[in-house]
């Protein structure tokens, strides 16, 4: 039993010694990189999420515009239409599952901030529609609002301008 334990011990240091290494990797990339410093910026988006972005679409030229970005990342409503009425349900949770789970932790840290300060109009838009929607709804559309405006970002090659925050 001991040897087991001390396997799995030697096991885990190592994971932990990896995960480090490309930590490293990763710092060193987002530092060399315009883009990912560029949209860094943006609430909710650090240097990991940054790094996949530009990994991910590069200039974001292959879509169209910001909404068919939030489409590949899965982060728009799934319908269900019949006839004339038209039913909006969950997020359809199609595209690039690892970088959608980054975009929705940063949001998810936007909501929680978004409670304790209400100065800015990002912080007032993301509490008000907490408020209507819940705390779920609320971090898929700050998700959503990020994609669009990295997408933009990227594509039209210009920095992140803060409305009133």
């Amino acid at each position: 039993m001991r040897r087991t334990v001390a396997e799995l011990y030697e096991l885990f240091n190592n994971l932990g010694r990896r995960i480090n290494f490309f930590d490293k990797e990763i710092d060193a990339v987002f530092r060399q990189s315009e883009a990912c410093q560029r949209i860094a910026k943006v609430k909710g988006i650090g240097p990991k999420t940054a790094t996949a972005v530009v990994a991910a679409i590069g200039k974001g030229t292959e879509f169209k515009n910001g909404r068919h970005f939030a489409t590949w990342l899965g982060l728009v409503p799934r319908q269900h239409s019949s006839g004339n009425k038209q039913v909006l349900m969950n997020m359809t949770k199609k595209g690039d599952k690892h970088l959608r789970t980054l975009f929705i932790h940063g949001a998810r840290a936007v909501v929680r901030v978004a409670m304790n300060n209400n100065d800015g109009s990002l912080y007032q838009w993301v509490n008000q529609l907490k408020e209507r929607r819940g705390f779920n709804k609320t971090t898929v559309a700050v998700t959503n609002k990020n994609a669009r405006i990295i997408w933009s970002m990227l594509r039209n090659d210009t920095e992140y301008q803060a409305v009133g925050s």
